[in-house]
């Protein structure tokens, strides 16, 4: 009778848990003329928000809201539970934002466009602060080059999977590109979970199945050579360095590089142990969270500091 008691006990729990869930909301954010995606989560009060961008290939709901029935693997769900607005927004070309007429997408037009979806997010609430800006992959260097190209918009920098050596120099594309439009793959979208046993069989199927409904084309990208702009002594808000430990694509060398040059005395770097390349959605999940939220929590207590409160 106790087992059956403790069993009703916890399936009411479950029940209480999924009930509590954050609705996802989508918005239009207009830039330029053009609609950007921006995806909301947020916890009752929040007085802080994220902005999540996403990596070269896939857009931010599967990156960052994975669904699975009896998984919690949702970033978005993750830092709502820890009392957080969350936004994601969906670059051009990616989800259910549109290519713009070019057809192409580009470093700066992408942190232009970040630079826009910020302050509509900043205006949208009487927040203690202004939104902390995290990006994995691609979006690790996209968001440093909104801060550079635009500073001022957010109270912090998060680079997970940051995939760039700061001494390499990108040539410029050959004249006369055309945007391929090539079909995306179930292959590319298992690709970056290389560590076993970090992550079910059912997940990665889930994460490939939401991957392809939303990206089904491959966004096209050029005009790389831009990211030779990126300086990290010219980044002057606190910084986050986080990487998985076997992340194949943020080598250790490289992020050492880049700690040391950034520009300002608030700045940590962190090694997400047993992970790769989308530690947040791996079995470190937990840690993950709880370093990423340690951080925002420092990153307001430094505010409360020099605010003299």
């Amino acid at each position: 009778m106790n087992r059956l008691l403790l069993i009703i006990a916890l399936f009411l729990v479950s029940l209480s848990a999924l009930a509590e869930k954050a609705e996802l909301v989508r918005h239009t954010v207009m830039v330029d003329g053009h609609p950007m995606a921006l995806w909301e989560k947020s916890a009752e009060a929040a007085t802080e928000a994220i902005l999540l961008v996403h990596g070269r290939t896939w857009s931010a709901l599967p990156d960052f809201d994975l669904q699975v029935e009896g998984e919690e693997l949702s970033l978005m769900d993750g830092l709502v539970e820890e009392g957080y607005a969350v936004f994601a927004v969906d670059l051009r070309g990616y989800g259910e934002t549109p290519r713009d007429r070019t057809g192409w997408l580009t470093p700066n037009r992408a942190a232009d466009d970040l630079a826009s979806v910020v302050p509509w997010i900043d205006e949208m609430n009487d927040w203690e602060r202004k939104p902390h800006l995290f990006g994995w992959s691609m979006g690790s260097t996209i968001s440093q080059l909104m801060v550079q190209r635009h500073p001022g918009l957010v109270s912090s920098l998060t680079l997970f999977g940051y995939w760039r050596d700061d001494d390499e120099r990108i040539p410029a594309d050959q004249p006369g590109l055309e945007p391929l439009r090539e079909t995306n793959t179930a292959a590319a979208a298992a690709s970056d979970f290389v560590t076993p046993g970090s992550i079910s069989q059912k997940a990665i199927d889930a994460y490939v199945s939401a991957a392809l409904a939303a990206d089904p084309v491959r966004v096209d990208v050029k005009s790389m050579d831009q990211y030779n702009a990126l300086d990290g002594s010219k980044i002057t808000i606190p910084t986050l360095i986080i990487a998985g430990e076997h992340d194949p694509l943020a080598p250790p060398e490289n992020l050492a590089k880049l700690f040391v040059r950034i520009g300002t005395g608030h700045k940590q770097y962190v090694s997400v142990p047993g992970s790769d390349h989308a530690a947040f959605l791996e079995s470190p999940r937990a840690y993950f969270i709880h370093e990423l939220v340690s951080f925002f929590a420092g990153v307001s207590l430094q505010g409360e500091v020099q605010s003299g409160d």
